[in-house]
């Protein structure tokens, strides 16, 4: 990579910073292109968030990725908000040209089931009422699903993101409950969607969300956990003869979401997906 004056700069924020997969995944894109761009990691404290924002602008920065524990205070912070950030009450993705938040997480889980199933019509289950599930679930009533169900172990966190999606006028059924109901809700289900950290590196032994006795065949799993790449819950999915969405999906699709708005291009997904699996050793 060869940096000189006129490199437009993007790249992320957050605390921390060092362990994040995006810099090897855009900086790839850009050299595939031949764009002058660089993607660079920043580590910013929490009380230096306003400084910072300020800072890049001052130095003609490009874009930002945000993430924890960013994402909700940087809006404070901006001119103007995309409508599903808005909606979502976080931002993951800045564009300088105008200081404008945007929220591509959302679009990067739908994308990512998308290349298995299309979400118009389905009736689909998330595990988690996070801040991921809360992005996800504005996309998918957005997409058109026919009903949308939210299980968490804190069933009134299930409850209230339930509500703010219902309220949202995206999808006419959201439904919320525990999530140790989840085998009486995926039998008639279409889409599992699992937010929740279990199975995440290093804790690849825990128990996932739901057992192959749960699924059936014509369902679609997702897990937005990529490290490991074979979740626990996948596995079973796999056992059940179901269809399966790996995380590292949800990270390249949004990736490729904040390529293309900082730089009007479309992303070059397939060698953005070659460098996300030389990072994460899945060669």
């Amino acid at each position: 990579m060869n940096i000189k004056g006129s490199t437009n700069i993007v790249g992320l924020i957050g605390h921390p910073v060092e362990h994040s997969f995006s810099p090897p995944m855009h900086n790839a894109a850009f050299e595939a292109l031949d764009m002058d761009y660089a993607y660079v990691p920043f580590d910013v404290d929490s009380g230096n968030l306003e400084s910072a924002i300020e800072g890049a602008s001052a130095l003609n920065i490009k874009g930002f990725n945000v993430t924890i524990p960013h994402k909700v205070e940087v809006m404070k912070y901006l001119n103007e908000l995309d409508e599903v950030a808005s909606l979502i009450g976080a931002v993951n993705t800045i564009d300088f040209k105008d200081l404008k938040g945007y929220n591509t997480d959302g679009i990067g889980a739908i994308k990512a089931i998308e290349e298995e199933t299309s979400i118009k019509n389905k009736n689909v289950v998330i595990a988690g009422a996070g801040g991921a599930s809360r992005a996800i679930s504005f996309y998918i009533a957005k997409y058109g699903a026919e009903s949308l169900t939210i299980l968490n172990r804190n069933v009134e966190k299930a409850e209230s993101l339930a509500g703010d999606v219902l309220d949202s006028g995206l999808i006419g059924e959201v439904n919320s409950d525990s999530i140790s109901e989840i085998g009486n809700c995926l039998a008639e289900s279409d889409i599992l969607i699992d937010t929740t950290p279990l199975g995440m590196h290093p804790h690849i032994d825990d128990e996932p969300i739901a057992c192959a006795e749960d699924m059936h065949e014509d369902l679609v799993v997702f897990d937005a956990v990529y490290n490991p790449n074979e979740t626990s819950l996948l596995k079973e999915a796999i056992k059940a003869g179901a269809k399966s969405v790996y995380g590292i999906k949800m990270l390249l699709y949004q990736g490729a979401e904040s390529f293309r708005i900082w730089t009007g291009r479309d992303a070059p997904v397939d060698v953005m997906e070659d460098a996300l699996k030389k990072t994460l050793n899945l060669e």
